[in-house]
């Protein structure tokens, strides 16, 4: 459990309620929610939730085995055995096969040590996002709750809800929803600039 885990057991009732006030009485006209709502396309609540959903430390093996495999690629482009004494057409087609294959396990940045290795960065940025991503999210929660709007928030609902509940629950939720949206920014920016990885590696 970490920081995000322990403010969002304390931060429950108060997402519950920013979501309801969203819900049912919606916010200000003009106000900076309706803009986050829109990037991001979730309640605060949901989308909290989302984040705290985020577990970095699964990754944490597999950036390890990608790093191994590319290393086992490198040294099995060269071990591949030469044609040593062999002559003739025969040895010259093997060694030129043999040259093929060791050139696609390691060699520029298309062949498969690299691309495993590319892959592992990307593994390893992911996993910083996230561990970003949750204390970023912690931190913004911890602020809503000791502001005046979650106080204002603790208060019975009133029966339509005050003005000022409204403004309130907006605010929390523009503030929550603006520190997920610009990690996600960071996140498809990572994805983006990776495309890349995903096409065939040539043989």
């Amino acid at each position: 459990m970490d920081r995000l885990d322990e403010v969002l057991a304390v931060s429950a009732p108060l997402l519950d309620r920013v979501d309801d006030l969203l819900e049912t009485s919606g916010a200000p006209e003009g106000h900076e929610v309706w803009g986050e709502l829109r990037r991001v396309r979730l309640l605060p609540g949901a989308a909290v939730r989302a984040v705290a959903g985020l577990r970095p430390a699964a990754f944490d093996d597999t950036v390890t085995e990608l790093r191994s495999e590319a290393r086992a690629c490198a040294e099995a482009a060269t071990e591949l055995p030469a044609p040593g004494d062999w002559a003739g057409e025969a040895a010259e087609a093997y060694d030129a096969a043999r040259q093929r294959v060791a050139d696609r396990l390691s060699g520029d940045d298309e062949s498969l040590d690299e691309r495993l290795e590319a892959t592992a960065d990307l593994a390893q940025a992911l996993t910083d996002w996230m561990t970003k991503s949750r204390l970023d999210l912690a931190v913004a929660l911890a602020t809503v709750l000791e502001s005046g709007e979650a106080l204002t928030l603790a208060t019975p609902p009133g029966s339509p809800p005050a003005e000022a509940e409204t403004d309130a629950a907006a605010a929390v939720a523009a503030q929550l929803l603006r520190t997920i949206a610009d990690n996600y920014t960071d996140a498809d920016d990572l994805l983006q600039g990776s495309a890349g990885l995903a096409e065939s590696i040539p043989m």
